[in-house]
């Protein structure tokens, strides 16, 4: 694993947060794992940024702490970071992927609306940290197949995005886009 012991802090805080429920850090951390999972490629780190991600925007939607399965959930999610926790400290790099993924079996045993809304949370945030991915310049296809989505879904996302960061004040009234066209054929 790259820069275990950035992601080993990253794990540590995001424990604390989740106890605390404050989903401004968790949301923070997150944004701190994409550098390495965008340099390195691991698919461990890769899943920790998803799921820290996930975390977050699932603590940041309090209403899903009333729906049934919610403290079954919440239980493994705690444990599973925990032992990612362990894992790394005992240098047990290799079982951190595991760790993670009890969380998506918990996921796949939960019922009802609460297990539609957590799994639309980690799908949108594997799609979006796809794009901040992609944003480090890695391919399109790469990091699709990296992430577990389809290029559509990235390219849908990301085209999306580069949209919303266009500020409109950057934009040519229509009299000078005509005559920039003009001057470009003209």
């Amino acid at each position: 694993m790259q820069e275990r012991e950035n992601i080993l802090r990253i794990l540590k805080e995001t424990l604390e947060a989740m106890k605390r429920g404050d989903a401004l850090v968790i949301n923070s951390l997150s944004n701190q794992t994409i550098n390495t999972a965008s340099l390195s490629q691991d698919p461990d780190n890769i899943a920790v940024a998803v799921v820290v991600y996930s975390l977050g925007k699932i603590i940041e939607r309090q209403k899903y702490q009333e729906f049934k399965g919610w403290k079954e959930f919440y239980k493994v999610v705690m444990n599973a970071v925990s032992y990612s926790i362990k894992d790394l400290e005992s240098g047990k790099d290799n079982r951190i992927g595991e760790d993670l993924e009890s969380i998506t079996k918990e996921i796949g045993k939960l019922s009802g609306k609460l297990r539609d809304y957590i799994q639309d949370v980690f799908r949108k945030a594997s799609i979006n940290k796809a794009s901040k991915i992609y944003d480090h310049g890695i391919s399109m296809e790469k990091t699709a197949k990296l992430l577990g989505i389809t290029l559509y879904e990235l390219a849908s996302y990301a085209g999306q995005a580069r949209m919303d960061d266009v500020p409109l004040e950057n934009t040519f009234d229509v009299r000078r886009r005509i005559k920039t066209a003009m001057e470009m054929f003209g």
